[in-house]
């Protein structure tokens, strides 16, 4: 049996290889979501791309996984484990942290106690490096409580760089207006962005950027500037890039693909690139966090 294995959700954001590669546990997100269920599509992009295409105007429900999914996934875990660390996704949008207590409660006395359930306070990428940073602790040998310890800790230093193409599927998802997402439209094409960022466990916007027809190259500038301590002190830095479905714009933001970025990675080493494709329970979380803002100026 082997030390400690991981779960997490589907938020996380992790490529399958990662997943195989680490035994990760993941719990999936619930989408209810019926106009979709037959469209052709390999993602859930694709098929909302489909969809459109078809002039169907609808938007699927996301919930939280419930508590019996994880107790299911714990036994699962715990024959092939002696501890299990659990990194959820963001208590500050969803209850699946919650969940996660509840399910670990039902267990055993004597089995409980080899569950650690940490709320990662992020979701897509950030929630990925928690685990992957889990990972590294694991593979140091060191025991689940002080892994759990170093985690709480090392969650305040990962940084989220988000921005969004189109408004669409804001409009779509009932989110915004066709008003205001014309006046978004408008501002994309001249060349103004919102950016997103986690803050205190909440995704949040993160400022305007100008001059942002080239959303790679904006989020570029903006990783580099965030990142003056790192660089002057020469750290690795770990990178996870998650995309809606455009693959080769994520691609542009590998150190190896691009001539921008391999300045970049001159100026800041690199642990090394991880690129997946959005989650849905992110797309919902994010377009949540866009309504209240746009609403709230808008008035």
């Amino acid at each position: 049996m082997e030390k400690i294995g991981i779960i997490t959700d589907e938020a996380a954001d992790l490529p399958r290889e990662i997943i195989e590669k680490y035994k990760i546990t993941i719990i999936p997100v619930k989408l209810d979501w019926p106009d979709i269920e037959n469209l052709p599509g390999e993602n859930t992009f694709q098929k909302m791309r489909e969809l459109e295409r078809r002039g169907i105007k609808s938007f699927g429900k996301t919930s939280q996984p419930s508590p019996k999914d994880f107790i299911d996934k714990y036994k699962e875990q715990l024959e092939k484990f002696e501890n299990v660390i659990c990194i959820t996704l963001t208590s500050k949008h969803s209850g699946t942290f919650n969940s996660a207590i509840q399910g670990k409660n039902f267990l055993s006395p004597e089995v409980k106690e080899r569950v650690f359930v940490i709320d990662s306070l992020h979701a897509s990428a950030n929630q990925a490096l928690l685990v992957l940073k889990a990972v590294d602790l694991i593979e140091s040998k060191k025991e689940a409580k002080d892994i759990v310890k170093e985690l709480e800790e090392f969650r305040s230093k990962i940084k989220l760089f988000a921005m969004f193409q189109d408004p669409k599927w804001l409009e779509a998802s009932g989110r915004i207006s066709s008003l205001v997402g014309n006046l978004l439209r408008n501002l994309v094409s001249r060349g103004i962005r919102a950016m997103l960022t986690f803050r205190k466990g909440k995704l949040t916007p993160g400022g305007i950027k100008i001059h942002a027809t080239d959303t790679v190259s904006v989020l570029f500038k903006q990783f580099d500037k965030e990142n003056q301590k790192p660089k002057d002190e020469n750290k690795k830095i770990r990178v996870v890039i998650t995309h809606g479905d455009d693959f080769a714009s994520a691609k542009r933001l590998d150190v190896s693909d691009n001539v921008f970025s391999v300045k970049l990675a001159k100026k800041i080493p690199m642990a090394y690139i991880i690129i997946g494709i959005l989650g849905v329970a992110v797309i919902a979380i994010a377009f949540i966090i866009i309504r209240k803002k746009i609403v709230k100026k808008s008035k």
